[in-house]
């Protein structure tokens, strides 16, 4: 084999090593931690760097995303002594790359185990009952806790979330039958008012049924009252204008003569009526004479007439 060819071989391979070693292509939400014969040089953000050859090298990489860190199931201890397993999971970001590579050894492991830690601690703290219900206090102090402690490592802590509560299966049934009977109270309760409610309309609807009815029935009697004051009104104007006209034509031309001969006629009309029954009966003695009976008629009509006259 040609020496030359050795050569030149050696020398394009050292070129290839030179140039990776010395260009450097940052990714886009990356950061390169570069140490210059083992110390901190420079931290290298997105796009191209060169490096010194065999005295700069890229230490660390870490990924400015948010990262989701699944934290592991744990027992844990409530104040009124139940155990219960919860897991989670964290949500942190990278925000300084040289205190997340000089700070800590491993800042995904210390996250998770600082979580485990503080959600203990968190629940050792409530009863079981409101484990359930404060979720979002228990994860909001957890992310104040962790966040607190990983600041010095260049993270930071966005949200931690309860996954999952298991009490144990003699507590689960115990909560079973206690909601079973909770909704068990609700349905009588319900039922109940729903029968309560129920009485209430047909008590209101009977109660307003009455009231319909006696203000039906003081309506008919007002228009009943009210139609016989009407009746007895017109039959009293009507017997007032007879009497009236009657009066008026005494004074005129022959009115006295056509009312005597009215009363002779309506007498012998009725006493004719009184002949023709077998009843036997008792009748003034001077029923007979017409022309008492017809004098006695006048001198009611003058003496009306008079009234009239002065009234």
């Amino acid at each position: 084999m040609d020496l030359s060819f050795i050569v030149s071989t050696l020398v394009a391979i050292l070129v290839i090593v030179v140039l990776f070693k010395t260009a450097r292509v940052v990714p886009q939400r990356e950061q390169f931690v570069v140490e210059r014969l083992g110390k901190f040089a420079k931290t290298l953000d997105a796009g191209f760097h060169i490096l010194v050859p065999f005295v700069d090298i890229v230490a660390y990489k870490h990924t400015l995303k948010e990262q989701t860190l699944d934290v592991p199931s744990q027992s844990c201890i409530t104040k009124d002594n139940i155990s219960v397993e919860i897991d989670g999971v964290i949500y942190l970001q990278v925000s300084d790359a040289r205190a997340a590579s000089y700070g800590i050894e491993d800042y995904i492991f210390a996250t998770s185990q600082l979580a485990q830690t503080t959600l203990r601690s968190e629940i050792g703290k409530i009863e079981l009952d409101r484990t359930f219900e404060e979720r979002e206090t228990i994860n909001s102090q957890v992310v104040a806790a962790v966040d607190r402690a990983a600041s010095p490592w260049g993270v930071k802590i966005l949200r931690y979330e309860i996954k999952d509560i298991v009490p144990p299966a003699s507590v689960k049934d115990a909560l079973e039958k206690q909601m079973r009977a909770e909704r068990e109270r609700r349905a009588v309760v319900a039922t109940s008012e729903g029968e309560r409610q129920a009485r209430i309309n047909v008590s209101e609807g009977e109660r307003q049924e009455a009231i319909n009815l006696s203000e039906a029935e003081k309506l008919r009697q007002i228009n009943e009252a009210e139609g016989r004051a009407q009746e007895i009104k017109l039959i009293a104007e009507a017997t007032s204008e007879g009497i009236r006209v009657v009066a008026n034509a005494l004074s005129e031309p022959g009115g006295r003569d056509a009312v005597n001969l009215r009363v002779a006629e309506q007498w012998v009309k009725e006493f004719g009526k009184l002949a023709q029954t077998n009843n036997t009966m008792i009748v003034p003695a001077q029923l007979g004479d017409v022309a008492t009976l017809v004098s006695t008629a006048m001198s009611t009509m003058d003496q009306f007439k008079t009234n009239k006259d002065n009234n």
